[in-house]
């Protein structure tokens, strides 16, 4: 490979990152909130709000069943809004996180619902308030199963920016698409799709490793 292509890809691992991490953040920053909303106000929670629980749910479950390239190209005109253009990493960032962002949040609820009811109930009979039970119980029992959703949002939303190439977003995806698809150097798509591979890996033992280091129940 020529320095110009080495110095190209390169850039595009540090690209497919930098949107891959901040989306995740930014997504888990939205999801959590979300998430939690669903669990407390749904049946068995407590705050139970038929109402809430409903918008909540519709919104959440409205913008999953969207495919995200059609859900890219439908949000450009907020996509420019948020961050000035269409094109790029950043602009990459704001679908990213509008797509993963309810992905997270029934993650969330998911994870939330594993919570052992003895020790709900022993919070409950504590005093403790829903404040208090979200931050110092749910969210504490629920890191382990967090953190697995976390390893597998971070492959989703990676799989979702090399999508983005299609459209004018950085990253692998977009050297891909621009120099292995169109111009036909099936090298340069092998090279990325080994690349993206390698960082999936990457993603999954750091955070099965993580898992296994907070998780008591592993102890």
């Amino acid at each position: 490979m020529s320095p110009e292509l080495v110095s190209l890809i390169a850039n595009g691992v540090w690209e497919t990152l930098y949107m891959t991490v901040v989306s995740t953040v930014i997504s888990y920053l939205i999801g959590i909130p979300l998430g939690v909303i669903l669990y407390i106000t749904g049946d068995g929670g407590i705050r139970r709000n038929r109402a809430v629980n409903l918008i909540v749910g519709i919104i959440v479950n409205v913008l999953r069943s969207v495919p995200f390239l059609i859900l890219l190209v439908a949000i450009l005109p907020f996509t420019r809004l948020v961050v000035g253009t269409t094109i790029g990493s950043n602009a990459t960032i704001v679908p990213l996180v509008v797509a993963a962002a309810p992905y997270v949040a029934r993650m969330v609820e998911s994870s939330l619902k594993e919570i052992d009811g003895g020790v709900i109930e022993a919070a409950r009979a504590m005093g403790s308030s829903a404040w208090q039970m979200i931050w110092k119980v749910f969210l504490p029992e629920a890191k382990p199963s967090l953190l697995v959703g976390a390893t597998i949002s971070l492959a989703t939303i990676l799989g979702y920016s090399a999508m983005a190439g299609f459209v004018g977003g950085g990253g692998l995806g977009a050297i891909a698409i621009n120099y292995g698809y169109y111009r036909y150097q099936s090298d340069v798509m092998l090279i990325t799709v080994a690349l993206l591979v390698v960082i999936v890996q990457i993603f999954q033992e750091g955070g099965l490793k993580l898992v296994s280091k907070v998780d008591k129940r592993l102890r």
